[in-house]
């Protein structure tokens, strides 16, 4: 597998209390030329008032396969606690089907405390979310083998985050595309530890896309000499400013002037 240089955003499903701004904003954000549009899997707001608006991330994913022609589409990420991992896989592959095989199924041990907590399941430790997380990669992937229809294609894992000992080895073992929220010389160091785990599961780390949180037009290219390959614009409602995403891909277009394919 090969990686292109691709730019996604990330509509947060904050503040916007009539969810025709985010349908606006996935449109004018395919429009725009973006590879990826993605959400994020909480049911309340990251920042702003706590308490403001917010809708879930699932079913907004359906709607964004059916509103959208080209662009891929997920969440960053969704919290393996959350929901059964055999029905997430059968909502993975449903959606994969609604889009045309344009889903990447991105998912993380979870952190946000209130989620759990309001929703009434087990927050509990670090410790106890890894360790979840990866029954929960182990379940997904049986249930899509076993599931009828099948997926369109191979559906993509996207792992979201940075441990060492933990994540990493689930990154190492299950992911397309590893996210990583670390700075630059962080980056550089994890991506050697994941080449060791990669080395003890039997895995090329050549095959595992990075992605992080677009930098900045002024610090790109040193995550692109890095190895990074995606970067992610975040913006929330009501909004939904697209004028960073705008910067990001003018600077892909001044390095590469061809539409990049996914991970199909």
């Amino acid at each position: 597998m090969t990686h292109g240089f691709r730019i996604g955003v990330q509509l947060q499903p904050q503040h916007a209390p009539d969810y025709g701004l985010i349908r606006d904003a996935v449109l004018r954000s395919e429009d725009a030329g973006v590879d990826i549009v993605f959400t994020w899997d909480h049911f309340y707001p990251l920042y702003g008032n706590p308490d403001g608006a917010h809708f879930e991330c699932w079913t907004m994913l359906a709607a964004f396969a059916e509103q959208t022609e080209r662009v891929e589409i997920g969440a960053l990420v969704s919290g393996g606690g959350y929901r059964n991992p055999d029905l997430l896989a059968d909502m993975a592959r449903t959606v994969d089907h609604i889009s045309g095989g344009r889903l990447i199924l991105g998912i993380g041990a979870g952190w946000f405390e209130k989620d759990y907590d309001e929703y009434g399941y087990e927050f509990g430790t670090a410790g106890h979310r890894l360790k979840l997380l990866g029954e929960t990669l182990s379940r997904i992937s049986a249930r899509l083998d076993k599931l009828n229809p099948a997926p369109t294609r191979h559906i993509p894992i996207l792992i979201g985050g940075g441990g060492e000992r933990k994540t990493l080895r689930l990154v190492a073992e299950y992911a397309d595309v590893w996210h990583s929220f670390a700075d630059l010389d962080a980056l550089r160091h994890k991506s050697q530890v994941l080449a060791e785990h990669c080395a003890a599961v039997g895995r090329e780390p050549a095959r595992i896309e990075r992605s992080v949180a677009w930098p900045g037009p002024e610090a790109a290219q040193d995550f692109l000499d890095a190895g990074v390959t995606l970067f992610t614009v975040g913006t929330g409602g009501p909004d939904y400013d697209l004028s960073t995403v705008m910067e990001a891909l003018r600077w892909r277009s001044d390095r590469l002037p061809e539409p990049i394919e996914g991970l199909a």
